[in-house]
């Protein structure tokens, strides 16, 4: 025998592998090696990737359990050597019957059937065509960080998704709670129907900015899941806390405001003792309008500042701040929504324009707003352990 030399192979793990390791722990997500590979190579490559292997099961060892014995060990275990793609899959399975959310990433044929057994099933461009038309997700760089990237977008789609579900069901909620206890109190109407539809309008546009939205870091570290009837128990106890103000808002505007401003210091259902005809009505409609307008300017400032304080469990404006574009468009939607009264539009739906001492009312209302939202939140998360 003459030796010639010695052929080698080498594939070295991605340059980025520790790195993405480490980051994917750092925000919940356990990674675990499902390798056909033998142990001894499986082994050196994760110490290589800074990975422990403390507990190593392999594919002999697999088929003879039964799925309840697997199931036991998936937990506490990290690396799975010498599989066939029937065990990857089971192990998959295993790990999603206990509750689990799994992603499986893979680029070769055996890793197919593991992918679709998984959550999500994720491939690279230079993968096997059956990988990728298996995988639901193709990464398009080589570089493993992408994944963490991945996750952080998606809780933060998440986390400004239910933002914006909660506060928008607790605002109207507290809207419609409110029109109710006007009608059985007030003799006219506290909005029109119009003057509703302009008011989510404008608030709707300042809700635009929300998918831009911060969201705080330590949100993102754990996995979120989506709970339907925490958005019921959110509404109930955020949604009435507006109607507080608004029901102070009516009582100002009803008892002191109008009559001040409007008048004579008489009020609306005193009217007709005191004028008849023309006067009488345009003194009605003036009454009228300027409620209105009160309540509306009002609603508008609670339920734009209400989305910073939702929006975080934190302290907002100290503690957590909300991205540009949503401060800028909840200062636009506040600016307009105040200055409709003023104009031909407010005009033209009913408005009247409002004295500057309004303002002095609105402003201390909606601070002392802010910061009872800001205990009912606190209160809620003390509850349910959690805000969003």
């Amino acid at each position: 025998m003459v030796l010639m030399g010695y052929l080698a192979f080498l594939d070295p793990p991605k340059e980025s592998t520790g790195r993405a390791l480490k980051a994917l722990l750092e925000h919940g997500v356990t990674t675990k090696i499902l390798t056909g590979d033998n142990d001894k190579v499986t082994a050196t490559v994760c110490q290589e990737v800074g990975m422990s292997v403390a507990h190593l099961l392999l594919g002999e060892e697999i088929v003879k359990m039964s799925d309840q014995e697997l199931a036991a060990q998936v937990e506490q275990t990290q690396v799975f050597a010498k599989l066939t793609p029937d065990q990857k899959a089971r192990i998959v399975a295993a790990l999603r019957a206990k509750g689990h959310t799994v992603a499986y990433m893979g680029d070769g044929i055996n890793d197919a059937e593991a992918m679709k057994a998984a959550d999500i099933g994720i491939s690279v461009d230079n993968a096997v065509d059956v990988a990728k038309e298996s995988a639901d997700i193709i990464l398009l760089q080589k570089d493993l960080m992408i994944l963490e990237r991945g996750i952080v977008e998606g809780r933060k789609t998440y986390a400004n998704m239910i933002k914006y579900i909660k506060m928008t069901a607790s605002s109207n909620f507290g809207n419609i709670f409110s029109v109710l206890i006007a009608a059985a109190l007030l003799p006219f109407l506290p909005m029109k129907s119009i003057h509703l539809l302009l008011l989510n309008l404008i608030y709707d546009c300042c809700c635009t900015a929300i998918p831009w939205d911060n969201v705080d870091a330590d949100y993102l570290k754990i996995p979120r899941e989506w709970d339907a009837s925490s958005i019921g128990s959110f509404m109930i106890w955020m949604g009435p806390t507006s109607s507080v103000f608004d029901l102070t808002t009516y009582l100002f505007m009803y008892f002191i405001f109008c009559p001040l401003f409007v008048s004579h210091g008489i009020l609306y259902t005193d009217l007709p003792a005191h004028f008849s005809g023309a006067v009488l009505a345009t003194m009605q409609l003036k009454y009228v309008g300027m409620f209105q307008a009160g309540w509306f300017v009002e609603s508008m400032w609670s339920q734009t500042m209400v989305i910073h304080m939702i929006r975080t469990p934190k302290i907002p404006f100290i503690q957590s701040r909300a991205s540009a574009e949503l401060i800028l468009l909840s200062t636009i939607g506040i600016a307009l929504a105040t200055l409709i009264p003023f104009t031909a539009v407010g005009r033209a739906i009913g408005f009247v324009a409002l004295p500057g001492s309004y303002f002095w009312y609105l402003i201390p209302c909606v601070i002392c707003y802010m910061l009872l939202a800001t205990s009912i939140k606190k209160a809620y998360i003390r509850h349910f352990g959690e805000l969003l």
